[in-house]
């Protein structure tokens, strides 16, 4: 009986795919474990995010958010995130490989994509973090956020890069948009988000300017700016930046542990917490393998593993007693909650748990996430949609709403790729000059 459910709602996806476009190829028919099923109907379900809900608008590309109850804050039906749209094109490709999308039809909406961008607002080469999905105009994230988002911006070219990789060696066609992938990589000003200082900002407008004054630097979800900052072949960083500003004079590393586990690095300066919410793990590590790069602040590998494993025995310990917290119901990080949007973590425990905080974890806490994952699957049906999991939900409040975000769903199977193939940072570490621009920070990278 496990498995009826399972095939059922991997056949509503399937046809919720179908029905969008006929797109689906035929899959393999090699026996597969429960495990692999249960990973096939949730990397499907959040796929179909990125492929039926980013075909509502001119653009192709993501909606910041899917509310299934249809009560949205705003009449943002046209928005779409330039960040969660980065996440979205490494999950297309993982739909093409995985024989859910049709090749032919993954290219066309590559090439849909690449021409909305090219003629959407950018500001000194960097997009907004939203957009209206059929003019390419700005739409303000915020008062003063209305011009070029740097992060949201590093998030995409993440993902373009990848989707280049993905095509390089391919046809006359796959070719052509291989090169104008790559005039929109070198057409962002990354250096010139410096402000001629040492140390990355996150916004700057033509109506505010630098208004919001955010300078990046400490960890947190940022680093493939950093990175792709130095690989840049137009603007790029010096070095100094990432290692004054990111690294904050050098100080990046730590000897602090939680639950017995080294942190590895100082996740909050002043001591305000020994670690961050788990997106922390999975933004900038989507295409940039951790277990292949190290540098004098830290082995990554060993850095998001152990941030996995210290909100895993978070949960278990439950200093909090919230109802459902284990081994296979855990993972905090920012989502929805009953009072708004927040940012869960140890130390900000409001009792919720997002799916993707686990689900994305994969590579890093496998055995774990897989527990999870099935216990959601078996146990808990009420939490799972059409695009799989619902963004969070509070087992200790009964609280749940059936609604997705684009960034927190587009990790799910992307990360999961990666712990099953290795597809996305296999891609994506190719490029010579990401390569490059690692070694120019100090990189080690690792065979």
């Amino acid at each position: 009986m496990k498995h009826i459910y399972n095939t059922v709602l991997l056949l509503v996806s399937l046809i919720a795919v179908v029905s969008c476009q006929p797109v689906v190829k035929q899959q393999s028919q090699e026996p597969k474990s429960e495990t692999d099923h249960y990973l096939d109907t949730v990397q499907l379900q959040t796929i179909n995010y990125f492929w039926k809900e980013a075909d509502k608008t001119l653009s192709g590309l993501a909606p910041e958010r899917v509310h299934m109850d249809n009560i949205y804050p705003q009449n943002d039906s046209n928005v779409i995130t330039t960040g969660g749209s980065g996440f979205g094109l490494m999950a297309l490709v993982t739909g093409i490989e995985r024989g859910f999308i049709n090749p032919q039809a993954g290219l066309e909406r590559f090439e849909r994509i690449v021409s909305f961008l090219e003629k959407a607002d950018r500001f000194h080469g960097a997009w907004p973090h939203w957009m209206d999905g059929n003019t390419g105009k700005v739409v303000p994230f915020s008062k003063n956020d209305d011009g070029g988002d740097l992060v949201e911006t590093a998030f995409l070219i993440q993902g373009l890069l990848t989707v280049q990789a993905y095509y390089k060696d391919g046809s006359q066609r796959e070719q052509e948009l291989v090169n104008r992938i790559q005039k929109l990589w070198e057409e962002v000003e990354w250096s010139w988000y410096t402000q001629g200082k040492e140390v990355l900002y996150w916004h700057w407008s033509p109506n505010n300017g630098w208004k919001m004054n955010f300078a990046v630097g400490g960890y947190n979800e940022c680093l493939i700016m950093y990175v792709l900052a130095a690989s840049s072949p137009t603007y790029p960083i010096s070095p100094e930046v990432y290692h004054k500003g990111w690294a904050r004079n050098e100080t990046l590393a730590s000897n602090a542990e939680m639950y017995g586990i080294p942190t590895v690095v100082d996740y909050y300066q002043h001591n305000e917490a020994k670690i961050g919410p788990l997106f922390w793990a999975h933004y900038s590590y989507l295409g940039l393998n951790p277990f292949k790069i190290s540098d004098r602040y830290a082995d990554y590998g060993t850095l998001t593993t152990n941030h996995a494993k210290i909100h895993l025995a978070y949960a278990i310990d439950n200093p909090k007693n919230f109802k459902g917290y284990s081994d296979q119901m855990w993972g905090l990080t920012s989502s929805y909650s009953m009072r708004g949007y927040a940012g869960h973590r140890p130390g900000n425990d409001l009792g919720v748990i997002a799916p993707t905080a686990a689900l994305s974890s994969m590579p890093y806490t496998p055995d774990n996430s897989i527990k999870m994952l099935v216990n959601l699957y078996e146990n808990h049906k009420d939490l799972i949609g059409e695009y799989g999991p619902y963004d969070a939900f509070s087992l200790n409040d009964n609280w749940m709403l059936p609604r997705y975000l684009a960034i927190d769903q587009g990790p799910i199977p992307v990360m999961i790729e990666n712990y099953r193939t290795g597809l996305l940072w296999d891609l994506f570490m190719t490029n010579t000059e990401v390569q490059h621009g690692l070694k120019r920070l100090g990189f080690t990278i690792k065979e």
